[in-house]
């Protein structure tokens, strides 16, 4: 990891999630499960803890909601079938601060959510 991605990590608001990340905290976590499975599991997630659901999409596999803990964060969760019982997750997640900065509070929320993801649904470790 370069120095400019470092200086992103620390210094900015928003991060997502992709197959191909500088970052690999950044990485897409991909589950065995099918999407509907997948898509539920994010919804109870999601009302287990301090997240209000904005809008939820299940044709779209996507669900947008704020969280209201130690700052506000606004997220949206994807949820992508790429073949039968191999499903993608990706994050967008975006920090409200009255800085332009969150010292990568960011990547400890999508970190936060894919480790309980991976505690409720079975995780492929290494999917190409």
């Amino acid at each position: 990891m370069g120095l400019k991605t470092t200086w992103k990590k620390w210094f900015g608001s928003h991060a997502e999630t992709s197959d191909t990340p500088q970052d690999p905290m950044l990485k897409t976590c991909y589950f065995k499960v099918n999407r509907d499975t997948a898509y539920q599991t994010m919804i109870e997630l999601f009302n287990e803890q301090d997240f209000e659901i904005v809008a939820q999409s299940k044709e779209h596999g996507e669900i947008s909601v704020n969280y209201k803990g130690k700052r506000k964060v606004f997220l949206v969760a994807s949820v992508i079938m790429v073949r039968p019982f191999h499903t993608a997750v990706d994050f967008t997640v975006t920090v409200e601060s009255s800085f332009p900065f969150d010292f990568g509070y960011r990547y400890q929320v999508v970190h936060n959510l894919y480790d309980q993801l991976k505690k409720k649904l079975p995780y492929i470790k290494n999917a190409e």
